[in-house]
């Protein structure tokens, strides 16, 4: 079956990658502030920073020559995953994923400082939908077996 989630997966599905996305979100640019941060081993880092180049979500650019040094980047593309590592934030946090048995970082709003949460919302009016009125529908993109699945869920709500 033809997926978004699959292709999406394809990308960023393994850990270091949804990682190194995660912490470049949050700043640390530079090659050796991404090993030291994640503890990761130089050579799985920099095979999956060129994975997430080729791809189009990271750019790097030269700060030093000698030696060389690099900064990476997120590209607009990169971003945008800002919503899905919040998701994964707040699904982690719902089901103490991390065994710390409280959120580590908040999501709040800067002026308020109240709690933030991901929400789905009418793309016309802006307004929150609730989950009861959720449907899944088959896409420009769909192809038979999708249209097979959704409508085996019809009324389904996620």
């Amino acid at each position: 079956m033809r997926c978004s989630i699959a292709g999406s997966l394809e990308l960023i599905g393994d850990r270091w990658a949804l990682l190194i996305v995660r912490d470049l979100l949050m700043r640390p640019t530079r090659f050796e502030d991404l090993r030291s941060s994640l503890d990761i081993p130089p050579a799985t880092l920099a095979t999956r920073l060129k994975r997430l180049e080729e791809a189009g979500l990271v750019v790097r650019s030269r700060y030093q020559e000698r030696p060389p040094r690099d900064e990476y980047r997120l590209t607009p593309q990169g971003r945008d995953l800002w919503k899905v590592s919040i998701a994964l934030r707040e699904w982690g946090d719902r089901w103490d994923t991390s065994g710390y048995g409280a959120p580590t970082i908040v999501v709040a709003d800067r002026e308020t400082g109240r709690p933030l949460e991901l929400a789905m919302v009418d793309r016309e009016t802006g307004e929150r939908v609730p989950p009861s009125r959720i449907e899944l529908r088959p896409g420009p993109g769909a192809v038979e077996s999708t249209h097979r699945l959704l409508a085996s869920r019809k009324g389904a709500s996620r």
